[in-house]
C-alpha cells in the first residue's frame, strides 16, 4: 500500500467518525502510521486532504451511476439500481453528503470544478429514455427532469440532513442505517408506483 493510499484510508476512517470539523491532521497521521510532517508534505492542510478524499470516493461512485444511466435497462430497473447503488455507497462514506452541502456554501469554486469532471453523472440519456417510455405508454406523463430530481432528492436528502432526521425521528445511528437499508427498495417502489401506468 502506498503512502497516499494509507492516508486516504486513514482520512476516510477519521472523517467518518468525526466529520470534517471534528477531525485533526494529527489523528489522521496517527491512523495512517506516519508522522504529521509527512502528512503535511503530501497534503498541505485538512481542506485539501478532504477534497482529495472526496474526489477519490466520487471517482468510485460516478462510473457506477453513469453505467446505470447509460445501460439498456428499463427506466424502472434503472431507478431500482440507482437507489441501491447510491445508498450502499453513502452508507460506506457517510461524511460525503454533508461535505458537499458545506462546500456549496463555503467553497463554490471546488463544487464548480467537481461538476466539470468528465465522470460527473450525466442523466441526459435517462431523460431521453423517460420521454420515450412516456410516449410508449409505459410511464405516466411526467416532467422527466422533475422525476430525475425526485430520485436524487429522495436518496440524497436523508444523508445530507442526517442529524436532523435522527433528531426528529428519535433514532440512533444504527436505526438510521437500518432505515437507509430499507430505503434502497422502498424509494424505488414509491417512485415506480407513482409513475407506472
Amino acid at each position: 500500500m502506498t503512502t497516499e493510499e494509507k492516508i486516504f484510508n486513514a482520512a476516510r476512517i477519521v472523517f467518518q467518525k468525526k466529520g470534517f470539523a471534528g477531525s485533526r491532521m494529527q489523528e489522521i497521521a496517527d491512523e495512517a502510521g506516519i508522522n504529521k510532517a509527512m502528512l503535511h508534505y503530501c497534503f498541505k492542510n485538512k481542506q485539501l486532504l478532504f477534497e482529495a478524499v472526496f474526489m477519490n470516493a466520487f471517482s468510485q461512485l460516478a462510473p457506477q451511476i453513469n453505467a446505470i444511466f447509460n445501460s439498456e435497462e428499463t427506466v424502472f430497473e434503472k431507478i431500482t439500481q440507482f437507489t441501491h447503488s447510491y445508498i450502499s455507497f453513502v452508507l460506506l462514506n457517510p461524511f460525503l453528503p454533508p461535505f458537499i452541502i458545506q462546500e456549496m456554501n463555503n467553497n463554490p469554486e471546488f463544487v464548480k470544478t467537481f461538476l466539470k469532471n468528465k465522470n460527473t453523472p450525466n442523466p441526459t440519456l435517462l431523460i431521453s429514455q423517460i420521454k420515450k417510455e412516456i410516449a410508449d405508454g409505459i410511464i405516466k406523463p411526467v416532467d422527466p427532469q422533475q422525476l430525475v430530481l425526485d430520485i436524487f432528492a429522495m436518496t440524497v436528502f436523508p444523508f445530507a440532513a442526517q442529524m436532523m432526521v435522527k433528531g426528529i425521528l428519535h433514532i440512533t445511528d444504527q436505526e438510521f442505517n437500518e432505515m437507509m437499508e430499507k430505503r434502497k427498495t422502498s424509494i424505488a417502489e414509491q417512485i415506480i408506483n407513482s409513475i407506472k401506468k
